[in-house]
């Protein structure tokens, strides 16, 4: 991901926050609580990917929230490349 690093002054305090993952995926604590959210909107990129879970096809996602196929595809890199970043440990079992 290509994000940067800044301080955010809010409220007098200032919070580091990643303010460009990349083109179209922002993250700003003073919008929707710094959920990623689709760049110049306030939708989450969280939604986008439960109404593709959901079954919903790319046209209706497109057309029930204005959004472009470009945007689709940012939310779907992003959650991809946060689940690269991620580090998996195997659960322990109690048995």
């Amino acid at each position: 991901m290509s994000g940067v690093i800044v301080d955010v002054p809010i409220g007098g305090l200032h919070e580091k926050a990643v303010m460009r993952m990349n083109d179209r995926i922002v993250i700003d604590p003073r919008i929707q609580h710094g959920k990623p959210v689709i760049k110049g909107t306030r939708m989450p990129v969280y939604i986008i990917l439960a109404e593709l879970a959901g079954g919903m096809s790319h046209e209706y996602v497109k057309r029930e929230y204005d959004l472009t196929e470009e945007d689709i595809l940012a939310a779907l890199q992003f959650a991809a490349e946060l689940i690269e970043q991620e580090k998996h440990y195997p659960l322990q079992s109690t048995a």
